[in-house]
């Protein structure tokens, strides 16, 4: 299962609140890297493929950030 609108809405904030404590007023593809895992760890549930795999939320996460291309 997948995160929902509402989490790419958290991401953003979450990434905004990385980039000002760094002061910086604007979010760099790193800040969204760095606060990734926290955010969406709870909001993806593997699949049983996955889990007979052991692939775990906290694998799919990196592997999906691992996998996008940074503009």
């Amino acid at each position: 299962w997948g995160a929902s609108p509402r989490a790419s809405i958290s991401l953003e904030k979450a990434a905004r609140v990385s980039a000002l404590m760094q002061g910086r007023s604007f979010v760099t593809p790193q800040d969204i890297k760095d606060v990734g895992l926290d955010v969406m760890r709870h909001r993806i549930i593997p699949t049983y493929e996955a889990e007979a795999e052991n692939i775990n939320t906290d694998e799919i996460v990196r592997r999906i950030f691992e996998k996008v291309d940074v503009p």
